[in-house]
């Protein structure tokens, strides 16, 4: 191969995409002629490698396809940049979008538990069907207590972790078919109450709102929170609205998978609070100060950075361009 003239015959190609490489916006056009001119160049630079012949060349041509690549492509966005919107913008928008569902189960759920919890203080034998004596008394005297302090911290806060995230993670996956998330919560909301109500029995009420809640706030906030998500993922399905049941389901499916990671951490941060916080020898008003300092944390966090997306049309679904399953593609001619 004549190097000169092969240098000579293609020069004007390498400039031009030199060229357009280098501008920060491209007209349609343009954007046509830079991916032609990047795959004829990537032919050129074959070439030049088969031929051994000039290393200079082939540095200039290697740098400038790298260039192309990088605006034909797009360029990436930094992994804290990507963080940083998750957290500030899509988790909060996407549970401030189902903060009625949420709320409506929250509320329910603490009504469901009071009545419960008054039915086995108020119906005469009922808990001492339940359970026999002695387990009762096992339970109140030592069971529920060791639970928090039997394990390793460390080992009990990822078990914790694991646990909370199956719970929540059932919630969500079986929403769809409302039933199973909706008997998931009631017997969440019933063994609770069923405990708290032989606590209150065995005159350790103090005892169990003390262990209890400086955890439990979160803890249960999350649990109503993924089933809200999940739930809202049959409504999709019931009332598309405008949209077809499909992309329906899609988007929500999309919301939910924000959700689900979002309430990951918060999950992580509950299971922390319950192994070092919920048994440690603080007082009982301490503990639930911290509890209540991180549940009025996640609220706030949640109010102000999801008033915020939502007042900028954020949902917490991600971005038009990347929804592959939604995107228009040209058609075969």
């Amino acid at each position: 191969m004549d190097l000169d003239a092969f240098v000579l015959e293609h020069s004007s190609d390498w400039d031009r995409l030199d060229e357009l490489s280098r501008r920060s916006r491209l007209t349609g056009a343009e954007a046509d002629e830079i991916v032609d001119l990047y795959q004829r160049t990537g032919t050129h630079l074959a070439a030049v490698k088969g031929t051994r012949a000039d290393a200079l060349l082939e540095a200039r041509l290697s740098s400038l396809l790298v260039r192309a690549r990088s605006v034909i492509a797009g360029s990436s966005t930094p992994a804290l940049q990507t963080i940083a919107g998750f957290v500030t913008v899509s988790f909060p928008a996407a549970v401030w979008r189902v903060k009625w569902w949420w709320l409506t189960i929250t509320l329910l759920s603490a009504g469901l538990w009071a009545l419960l919890t008054l039915r086995m203080l108020q119906v005469p034998g009922l808990a001492e069907s339940l359970l026999p004596a002695d387990s009762v008394k096992q339970l109140v005297e030592h069971d529920f207590a060791a639970y928090y302090s039997e394990n390793p911290a460390a080992d009990f806060a990822l078990m914790i972790a694991l646990n909370n995230a199956l719970v929540c993670a059932n919630c969500m996956i079986t929403g769809i078919a409302v039933l199973p998330t909706l008997a998931l919560v009631y017997r969440t909301v019933e063994n609770a109450a069923v405990i708290c109500a032989y606590m209150i029995l065995a005159g350790r009420a103090d005892v169990f709102w003390g262990l209890l809640l400086p955890h439990g706030l979160l803890e249960l906030t999350i649990v109503f929170l993924s089933a809200a998500a999940g739930l809202r993922m049959a409504w999709a399905w019931i009332a598309p609205g405008t949209r077809t049941r499909g992309r329906a389901l899609a988007s929500e499916g999309r919301t939910l998978g924000t959700i689900a990671i979002g309430a990951a951490g918060w999950l992580g941060l509950s299971a922390l609070v319950e192994a070092f916080v919920t048994p440690s020898p603080l007082p009982a008003w301490a503990r639930l100060t911290i509890g209540s300092v991180v549940l009025v944390a996640f609220l706030a966090y949640v109010i102000h950075f999801g008033r915020r997306a939502a007042a900028m049309g954020e949902t917490g679904d991600i971005a038009a361009g990347d929804r592959s399953a939604e995107a228009p593609t040209e058609a075969a001619v």
